[in-house]
């Protein structure tokens, strides 16, 4: 996982309610920036640092951390009602994880992907075969 995903999960984690029909206490609870703060500290470790070098080839300048935590902060200062507009458009806004597909979609793709794995024989049924 590389320092901007990292940086989206720890987003995500801090940021996202779990149900809609959240109390304030548990949306306060989830809108912990201690999270975002955490992220802050690794990102400034040398172990993060000399990572992000042989990885990528230059240092982090952390600047997607300090974004983070300062919009954690920001919501904080926020009505609970605008913090649950804000947290929902940002959930909808967000690309899904799976590509949805109908199942003869999803039949050529699994093919597409599957067919350079295996060995000739089992896609290509005159390869059985034999001359006599």
């Amino acid at each position: 996982m590389d320092a901007k995903e990292g940086e989206k999960a720890a987003d995500a984690a801090a940021a996202s309610p779990s149900s809609p029909t959240t109390s304030s206490s548990q949306e306060a609870r989830k809108l912990s920036c201690t999270k975002h703060f955490d992220a802050l500290w690794f990102c400034y470790s040398p172990f993060h640092q000399v990572q992000q070098y042989y990885r990528h080839g230059e240092f982090d300048n952390c600047f997607g951390k300090w974004n983070a935590l300062f919009d954690c902060l920001n919501l904080k200062t926020k009505k609970s009602s605008e913090v649950q507009e804000i947290l929902e458009a940002r959930e909808k806004a967000k690309q899904h994880i799976w590509t949805i597909r109908t199942v003869e979609e999803a039949s050529v793709n699994w093919w597409m992907m599957i067919k350079s794995l295996l060995p000739r024989l089992y896609w290509e049924p005159q390869s059985f075969k034999t001359k006599v």
